[in-house]
């Protein structure tokens, strides 16, 4: 194509311009309505402002619109932060996570409820929730698996006694970023990060610094903190972390595993509404009897359930307890669920539901 027949530049920008005023006004017009829900809402006080089961059925509604260019990761990223800024026009939700910033808990924190929200950095998973459950924050984000190395167990655990429900999920992709004051690893004498951190670079660190103290710590943003403040030590943190603390990358994505994600639990304090493609999690507590695990894999497999994981964890009731934990697909109002979990519960002594809720969009 010559240059004469090309779109002239000024009318390209012109059509950008018009496009940009009416997606404002579009916006404008979302945000109205947006009010004219809460105020609706105001006049029930059993009404719930943010509910995550209708936000997935608008998520997934702009995936099956986009017909390109734009990816749906790209759209869903807008439409989320255009939900999250027309519901902060009442009031922000408090969500607490694990802290402090600068943390992939941080991280999904915002990819999830986007930026309109007021992120509550805590200092343990069981202050995440602790403040879910006081009503000081109205949900927490936690880390419960990761892809190389399995479960985060201090979730888990807080299942056992914690009332809340998970409402929700997000898988984010992990890469982890070597850090320092020193600008060569040859002069970093002790490395600090996450014990899962640490495991998930276990071969990097073998190859590359193997006469290296590693040190774990309770999160990277605070081994990238201690690096800070250590005039030979390194941290293992996500890349954003190093401009929050002033370091230099010394080495890039150093995990093991190149497709490495963590999983994530949304918290609240509701049992969620079906959104039309969910999931739901069980407790499951039993004497440890034969064909006990038969028993309850069984019913899932008469009423064609899938199940997408399965967990054993102490029961801290009594040496050689264990309780399962066990994420199957659907909601628990569908009738194979709910069929499923009256068969379990006749040979087992406690069926916990720990939440119903849309799978990761």
């Amino acid at each position: 194509m010559n240059d004469q027949q090309l779109p002239d530049l000024n009318i390209l920008r012109e059509q950008i311009d018009g496009i940009d005023a009416q997606i404002q006004s579009l916006i404008a017009q979302r945000a109205g309505i947006a009010n004219q829900v809460a105020a609706s809402k105001r006049s029930d006080k059993n009404a719930i402002y943010y509910r995550p089961e209708r936000e997935s059925q608008v998520l997934r509604a702009v995936k099956a619109r986009n017909k390109g260019p734009l990816s749906d990761e790209v759209l869903v990223r807008l439409f989320r932060e255009i939900m999250s800024a027309c519901l902060a026009q009442q009031k922000p939700l408090n969500i607490a996570f694990l802290g402090p910033e600068g943390t992939f808990s941080e991280m999904a924190t915002y990819r999830y409820f986007g930026h309109s929200v007021q992120a509550m950095p805590e200092a343990s998973i069981d202050q995440v929730f602790s403040e879910v459950e006081a009503g000081v924050a109205d949900f927490g984000v936690v880390p419960v698996e990761n892809s190389t190395e399995g479960a985060v167990n201090s979730t888990l655990d807080m299942f056992l006694s914690s009332p809340l429900k998970i409402c929700g999920e997000i898988d984010l992709p992990i890469h982890h970023y070597l850090m320092s004051k020193q600008e060569k690893l040859s002069q970093v004498k002790v490395i600090f990060s996450h014990r899962q951190s640490l495991a998930q670079c276990r071969a990097w660190l073998k190859a590359n610094a193997p006469d290296i103290e590693t040190v774990a710590v309770s999160s990277n943003a605070e081994a990238a903190r201690r690096a800070a403040y250590s005039e030979y030590a390194a941290a293992i943190a996500g890349q954003a972390t190093a401009a929050i603390y002033g370091l230099y990358i010394l080495h890039q994505e150093i995990e093991d595993q190149a497709d490495n994600a963590t999983r994530f639990l949304i918290i609240g304090r509701q049992l969620l509404a079906a959104s039309g493609d969910d999931k739901t999690s069980l407790m499951i507590a039993a004497k440890d009897e034969p064909g006990l695990l038969y028993h309850i894999l069984r019913p899932m497999n008469e009423q064609g359930v899938s199940m997408t994981r399965i967990e054993s964890r102490p029961s801290k009731r009594g040496r050689w307890d264990y309780v399962f934990f066990i994420d199957m697909e659907g909601h628990v109002d569908d009738e194979p669920i709910v069929k499923t979990l009256k068969e379990i519960q006749r040979f087992t002594q406690h069926v916990k539901v720990l939440g119903s809720y849309p799978k990761s969009v």
